[in-house]
């Protein structure tokens, strides 16, 4: 018997798009802030204003200032050969 495929939750999505970002920025040796934790204190009543809610907010913020800190890599120039440590 095949099981069925689940799609990945919210929290799994965040997460697989800030793993990303990390490993796009240590490949480019770029450092990154850390990126916020994952939240402890839902009640699941689905309240107006979630911690979630929250939560991936702050997760867009991070995503925007890692794609900001590559551009701005990349953006930078490149030191001649004979100048670079």
């Amino acid at each position: 018997m095949l099981l069925a495929a689940t799609a990945p939750t919210p929290a799994e999505e965040a997460q697989a798009r800030i793993a990303q970002w990390q490993g796009r920025a240590a490949q480019a040796g770029v450092p990154l802030r850390k990126p916020p934790p994952l939240p402890t204190t839902c009640c699941g009543r689905g309240c107006n204003g979630c911690v979630w809610e929250g939560y991936f907010d702050a997760v867009m913020g991070w995503l925007e200032d890692a794609d900001a800190a590559l551009r701005q890599q990349d953006a930078a120039p490149t030191p001649p050969a004979d100048q670079r440590p």
